[in-house]
Formats: C-alpha cells, structure tokens, sequence
C-alpha cells in the first residue's frame, strides 16, 4: 500500500519536532555526564512517569499483544500483565531506595552493596553485559517491528525504515541525552495513545468488522475474549497465569519490569528531583502501561481474527512481506493498512514514535553504562567531563548500530519475549533481596549471572531443552538458578562489615534482614538506628495498589464486552482502591 502525501506530511513534521527538541537541549546536555545521563537530576514526576510509559511502548508491543491474543486470547496477556506485582513493590518499596543511593547508574550500585574486587568485577562484567548484549537484544526486538512495520505500512525494505527513523533516533539521543529522550519521550506518548485509540474505534466499525457486538461474538473472536485462561485445562492456565503470577514476575529480569527496580526505570528515578517525585513517577507510570494502554492493541488484534484468521490471509495481501518476518505478531500492521489517509500517517507516526522512544532509551541508558562503569571506572578513570561525553556519543553509534542490524536476523516479537525472560530467570529475586538481607554478596550475583545464561543457552540450544515448554524453561530455569545462587551465598565470604554498615546509614532500607549488622555497629560505638518505619504500610500499599490496578484493567474489558455488572463492581472496587492510595499517600512520602 503507499501513504498519501497528507500522510508522509505528519511522518516528515514529527521527525522534525524530535530533531528540533535534540537541538535545543544539546548545549545544556554536553555539559557533563550528569546532564547527559540524568537531565541534571531535577526532572519532574509527571514527565519522568509519561517517559517510562513511553519507553515501555516500543514499536514491538502492540505486535507482541496481537501475537499472545491471537494464539492465546486475552488471557495470554498475563505473561506481562504478572510485571505489575514488580512495578508496585518498585513504587512502594524500592522507588525511595533507589534515590537515596545518588548513584549515577544502577549498575555503580555493586561497588556500594558490595565490596572488594569481586564488586569491582561485577560492576564492569555488568556495564558490558547489559550495555551491550541485553541492551543490543532488545534494541533488536524493537527493530524487528520498525521492519515489520516498514514493509507493510510504508511500503519500503524494512531496512530503509530503520535507517531513517534509526538516523534521527541517533541524532536526538547523542546530541540532546536524557533531556531530549524525555522532552521528545512526552510527545511520542501522546501521539501513540491517540493514534491507538482513534485506530481502534475506526477498525471496529469496519464493514468486515461490524461493530463492537459483532467483533465480540464472532465464531474466530468469542473464545478469545475471557480475561481468565480456562481452570479446567491446566494446559491453559497454568503457563498462562500461575508461573506468571507464582514465578515470572520475581524471578525473571525484564527491561521495565526488573525486580527492585533498575534499568531505565532507575535511570529515571535518579533524574527525579526528589524521592517524592521519584515514587510519584513511577506510580503513574504503571497505572499508565497496565491500567490504560492495552485495551486498544487488544481490540484490534481481536478483529485481526476476523479480517486475516489465518497466516496465509496475510501472505496473500502483503506477498511483498519477507517470508522469514510472517508470523501472529505482523497482523497488527497488517490490520492498520485498513486505516485512511490522515489517520493512517497519524498512526504511522505513533509508531515510528514507539519506535524511536525505546530507542533513544535504551541508546542512553547503555551508554551511561559503558561510560560511567566500564570507561570511567577501569579505562581512564580521569576522563574530563568531555571525553566521558565523547565516550558516551561514540558508544552510543556502536550499540545503535548492533541493534539495528539485530533487527533484521529477528523474525517475531514472542522470540525476543521468550529469550529475554529465559536470560533472566532465577536472578530477580536476588535483585529485592540484596536490599533487606545482608548476606547478599557480589559472588552471589555473579553466579547466578553466569547460571542462568549457561542455562538459558541449554534450553535454547541443545535437543534436550527443545523438548520442554517455554513457561517450563522459565520454570525449571529459575528453580536451578535460584539453587545455584542461595549455595553460592552461605559457600563465599560475606561482604565486609564497613561496606555493610556504611550501605545501611545511607539507604536505611529496613527489615529484620539487617540485625545482624546494625548489631555489629553499635557493638563498635557506631550510631546506627533502624531504618523504614513505615515498611508494614508500603506492603500493604503494594497490594491495594496491585489489586486496584488489575481492577481498573479488568472494569475496561468488562466495560467493552458489555458486562455492566461486573464492571460495575470493579470500577466500584478501583475507587475504594484509589482513596486508599490518595490517603496513604501523604504518610508515605513523610520521611522524604
């Protein structure tokens, strides 16, 4: 298909906003590594939560919800819906623990937690691993859609399109950093919720769709639409909602969803201008990503079924499309090729904005790594503020160009899903631990770094592992690791008692974990007291915060399929929720 001129107007015009936003911050940004990395650490909540929905709505995700509801139904969806249990502990629990740490990245965490060469080695093992190997795999994940994207909607080699919006992607992030990610973050995010909205109301009322009622009992629809996966088959429910919610969301690292927080999401917590703002953004933030965004990717996808039920529906109206890149996930384009001009450049544009979104993220976070962790701590330790910003723009091109290239060898979004949480299963828990139980050392993440990638290369690789599921993967994986991990611990040397005692002044994270060490100080005159008071109050905060949250996501679909009772009760239970927050809220922040 080929977007009329009204349609390349709106491409073309965003593409200049995001260049011009880039320009303009770009002096203050190169000051130092502080401006480029953290926007001088005095970002506002409302913007910094905005930047983390967007990053999380990359141009993969609508494909990826498509992918799950048209092989799994709605339900399916509980393999990222279970992340909110790690977004609200992150909200409550680790938001503040974060701020008060001042580090400059999560991974210059080590060398505060820990001691000794062990922490020296994990910090910079670390600063390569994610900087540029997960950080390059999930570039790759949200390059493969721009491709997928690019041959259907813009009617070019996938290629092409990632040159083009990856060039500007590039431009922006190494001249403008964090600032101009954000500034661009806020606009990119409300020109995709429109642009899914409006797209998702014109496609059900098309004539093939036939409106929402007929969409909803259709033959190929009506037994994809329950929010629940079916409890008398345990083949349905047990991959689909209990390791989700029993395993997945501890125990797996995923980008937005890391147990204790980290990754962007830290990044952005530290760019707050307090830990006030720091909780703030990161609330709204999940409500955002779980409560109201991913009504419309479903509906759409739902009437994919209607339009393109099978793969070879596709292929036969798109034959120009790569072989290798057909699969469930390439319906959601496909279905957006119905849209007409205006709202079709329109949407085009909020999805080259996702697109460039998590991009630019993840261009700068890796950076920060690579720069702070791995240049600055081992290479030349006395880089002036200007070669670490030479350092950070040149890293900064190697990783956008890995990531890029990655994209094209990729053939759906669920390979990239499913190869992420296998890469990190086992090793989340350690990530909320290593705050509250002191015995927590560097040895222990470093094997269970390297178990989970030995273990995850078994599952992926060998015949063996090809026999089992993918949630069994993910089972099984994160059972050894975790094994691996806890021998490890009680196996190695602690770390040392000043790091310790020092660590806990600093971030007061509480909990009974500490007692040990907090008897040691004070055993050696040290004023030390006993941190988080209100530590009963933020789990409780947690859970109401989680079942509202899931009770908003659950009213909407209930809402849309037209069951008023039960959607009644649920935006009932949502408000009860919402009042609980709103007067917690102040006794929550007292100590910041």
């Amino acid at each position: 298909m080929n977007l009329s001129n009204l349609d390349w107007t709106i491409i073309v015009a965003f593409f200049g906003v995001s260049l011009a936003i880039g320009l303009l911050v770009s002096r203050k940004s190169g000051k130092n590594t502080s401006e480029f990395f953290l926007s001088g650490r005095d970002m506002p909540w409302w913007l910094l939560g905005v930047s983390m929905v967007a990053t999380t709505f990359s141009a993969d995700t609508p494909n990826l919800v498509t992918d799950l509801v048209r092989q799994s139904g709605v339900a399916g969806n509980w393999g990222w819906w279970a992340f909110l249990l790690t977004g609200m502990l992150t909200v409550f629990v680790f938001a503040r623990l974060w701020r008060r740490s001042m580090v400059m990245t999560d991974i210059e965490f080590y060398e505060l937690r820990y001691s000794g060469g062990m922490a020296a080695f994990l910090r910079g093992f670390r600063a390569l691993y994610l900087g540029l190997i997960f950080n390059v795999l999930v570039m790759g994940a949200v390059s493969l859609a721009a491709v997928k994207f690019g041959e259907i909607i813009l009617g070019i080699p996938g290629w092409q399109t990632l040159l083009i919006a990856g060039s500007i992607t590039l431009i922006y992030s190494t001249i403008g950093g964090l600032k101009a990610v954000i500034l661009t973050d806020f606009i990119q995010f409300t020109l995709a919720m429109i642009g899914s909205v409006w797209a998702a109301i014109y496609i059900i009322n098309l004539p093939e769709v036939g409106g929402l009622d007929n969409l909803l009992s259709h033959d190929n629809v009506i037994d994809k639409i329950n929010i629940l996966p079916d409890f008398s088959d345990p083949n349905s429910w047990v991959p689909v909602l209990l390791v989700p919610l029993a395993v997945q969301w501890w125990a797996s690292y995923y980008p937005g969803a890391e147990p204790g927080g980290g990754g962007y999401i830290a990044q952005r917590m530290f760019s707050a201008k307090d830990e006030k703002n720091a909780l703030s953004a990161t609330l709204l933030f999940n409500v955002a990503h779980y409560a109201i965004r991913p009504w419309p990717w479903i509906l759409i996808a739902l009437a994919s079924l209607i339009i393109f039920p099978e793969l070879s529906d596709i292929e036969r109206v798109f034959p120009e499309l790569s072989a290798d890149k057909v699969g469930h996930d390439v319906a959601y384009p496909a279905m957006l090729s119905k849209l007409p001009s205006g709202l079709l450049g329109l949407v085009a544009a909020s999805l080259i904005a996702a697109f460039m979104s998590t991009m630019s993220t993840q261009l700068n976070l890796g950076a920060s790594y690579l720069v702070n962790d791995f240049y600055l701590r081992f290479v030349k330790p006395e880089a002036s503020d200007k070669e670490q910003i030479n350092a950070a723009r040149l890293f900064t091109v190697v990783s956008a160009i890995l990531g890029l290239s990655l994209g094209l060898w990729l053939t759906d979004a669920s390979q990239a899903f499913d190869l992420l949480l296998l890469l990190g299963a086992g090793t989340g828990l350690i990530y909320i631990l290593r705050w509250f139980w002191w015995r927590i050392n560097a040895m222990t993440e470093v094997v269970a770094m390297i178990a989970s990638l030995v273990i995850a290369g078994f599952f992926t690789f060998t015949d063996i592992g090809a026999t089992f599921e993918g949630w069994e993967k993910i089972v099984y994986g994160a059972i050894l690791t975790t094994i691996i991990w806890v021998a490890t611990t009680f196996l190695t040397e602690p770390t040392d008692e000043e790091t310790l005692i020092n660590f806990y002044q600093k971030i007061k994270p509480g909990g009974n974990g500490w007692n040990p060490i907090i008897a040691k100080a004070k055993a050696k005159g040290i004023a030390i007291e006993k941190g988080n008071a209100r530590f009963p109050l933020q789990i409780l905060c947690f859970l109401v915060g989680t079942t509202t949250v899931y009770a908003a996501l659950f009213a909407t679909g209930n809402w849309i399929y037209g069951n008023y009772s039960l959607a009644g009760g649920l935006t009932l239970l949502t408000l009860i929720g919402s009042l609980f927050l709103i007067k917690s809220w102040s006794k929550l922040v007292e100590e910041v």
